[in-house]
């Protein structure tokens, strides 16, 4: 098969098999895989984020892997440029870019018109302040008056979220939500896929690829991590698993304690993830366990 002439993003939650699906799309359409999960750009953090091997990568080029030090602080606005511009030139030279992973905002950054509005150090300091004062609860009441919008898309518990959101509001006099895209039609025409599963196959997943993390050395990743500066990034440390982990070293050293609630936050995080793509309507779900995925898949993306 060949170049469609489009992309194609393959989102969902964790575990439900996007990976290997991206790369069988790539393959078939002359393409290339496009990262598109958030800790996947970090270099050495591979057990902890799954990221594909160079077996599993089969050949297809991948793009915006390993483009950061886990010291620094992954920026969507700087992923809606260098993806966009990846995209483009593969598009350029005819070949299918193939977008995939489970960072809902970070897919909708290439695919949407989202807007990044400037920031203010002594804005954010202070609502950071008032966040660790009076605890993100009182922020989220006050979003909530201000821009009901947003306040219905982000957690209480998401405290940096809700600190950018009441910042954007306070420099520039305008709603956060006013920054938010309708979707329409995606950027490149492109072909959205959603790869979902069973809840209680996906939970057992879940817990198996934990397990299987664990078993293959997350812990030693974590202290190689640490030594590169990893507590101090603010973004890369609080990755599931990675921030578990940590928090093993930092008490009794309880390993299976770090990743039964690896475990447990994966789970919850599938939620997330699976409320916030199946809001999109141009989403073209389909069943990871299906045998014939691939070639149901392909069979929809180009026609």
């Amino acid at each position: 098969m060949t170049n469609i002439g489009v992309s194609v993003a393959v989102v969902g939650p964790t575990a439900t098999g996007k990976t290997a699906l991206a790369v069988e799309l790539a393959l078939a359409l002359d393409g290339e895989v496009v990262n598109a999960d958030a800790m996947q750009l970090y270099r050495g953090m591979d057990i902890g984020t799954a990221k594909a091997t160079a077996e599993e990568r089969r050949g297809v080029p991948h793009h915006l892997l390993d483009v950061l030090d886990v010291t620094e602080t992954a920026s969507v606005a700087a992923y809606q440029r260098d993806a966009r511009a990846r995209i483009e030139s593969l598009l350029a030279r005819r070949r299918t870019p193939v977008l995939v992973g489970g960072s809902g905002l970070y897919v909708q950054a290439v695919l949407d018109d989202l807007r990044f509005p400037g920031t203010d150090a002594r804005v954010r300091a202070e609502l950071e302040a008032e966040a660790a004062e009076r605890g993100p609860a009182v922020l989220h009441a006050r979003l909530a008056e201000s821009d009901p919008v947003a306040a219905g898309s982000i957690l209480p518990s998401n405290v940096r979220r809700v600190v950018r959101a009441l910042e954007v509001i306070e420099i520039t006099g305008q709603p956060f939500s006013a920054n938010l895209p309708t979707p329409g039609e995606p950027r490149y025409g492109t072909v959205l896929v959603g790869v979902d599963r069973e809840v209680a196959d996906l939970d057992e997943r879940v817990d198996l690829r934990v397990r299987r993390m664990f078993d293959a050395g997350l812990a030693d990743e974590v202290r190689e991590l640490e030594r590169r500066g990893l507590r101090e990034g603010r973004t890369a440390s609080r990755a599931l698993g990675y921030q578990q982990v940590l928090a093993a070293f930092d008490g009794d050293g309880d390993l299976d304690g770090a990743a039964a609630a690896t475990a447990q936050a994966t789970r919850r995080f599938v939620r997330r993830q699976r409320s916030w793509f199946r809001r999109d309507a141009r989403i073209r779900w389909f069943d990871g366990a299906d045998p014939a995925l691939t070639e149901r898949v392909l069979s929809t993306v180009t026609t």
